[in-house]
């Protein structure tokens, strides 16, 4: 198995063990995001717009808010309008302007989008299996509880 130091030519110990977990992980999430990306670009996604239609099946009928989309999404967007826009287009969302409210634009799936969602379910789950699926339940439960931790210690409270 190739080390970090090994993989980026670094001739240098590592500074201390933090750095060293620090970079790990970030070396490891490019990768996974990087695989992702080109999975779900050939589904015609973004992995943001994956996000949003599980955040959207997730939600029901109803649907939801701009910001509560925002606020559940796992990656910052700014500028959720217009990924909402480009998904309308594509007829993957629709939105709805409440009768009572008309600030409130609630956004659900299209029977398209929820089709697409659900035809994805089990592509995923081979990607998250080609991933992590070398692993041990125990060893992803110590992974999860570890990288929970962390986000505990970076999230604000």
């Amino acid at each position: 198995m190739t080390t970090l130091r090994e993989e980026i030519h670094q001739q240098r110990p590592f500074r201390n063990l933090e750095e060293e977990a620090a970079l790990n992980l970030f070396r490891t999430t490019q990768l996974i995001a990087d695989r992702g990306e080109a999975f779900y670009q050939q589904h015609g996604l973004t992995p943001t717009q994956y996000n949003i239609l599980r955040i959207l099946r997730g939600a029901g009928d109803a649907g939801l808010g701009r910001n509560e989309i925002r606020e559940r999404l796992l990656t910052r967007m700014p500028d959720v309008t217009r990924l909402l826009d480009k998904m309308e287009d594509a007829g993957l969302v629709q939105r709805v302007r409440s009768t009572t409210d008309r600030r409130c634009v609630p956004t659900a799936l299209t029977p398209k989008g929820r089709t697409l969602v659900d035809q994805l379910d089990e592509p995923v789950a081979a990607l998250h299996h080609e991933h992590f699926g070398h692993l041990t339940p125990g060893q992803l439960h110590t992974l999860i509880e570890i990288m929970t931790q962390i986000r505990g210690r970076l999230t604000p409270q």
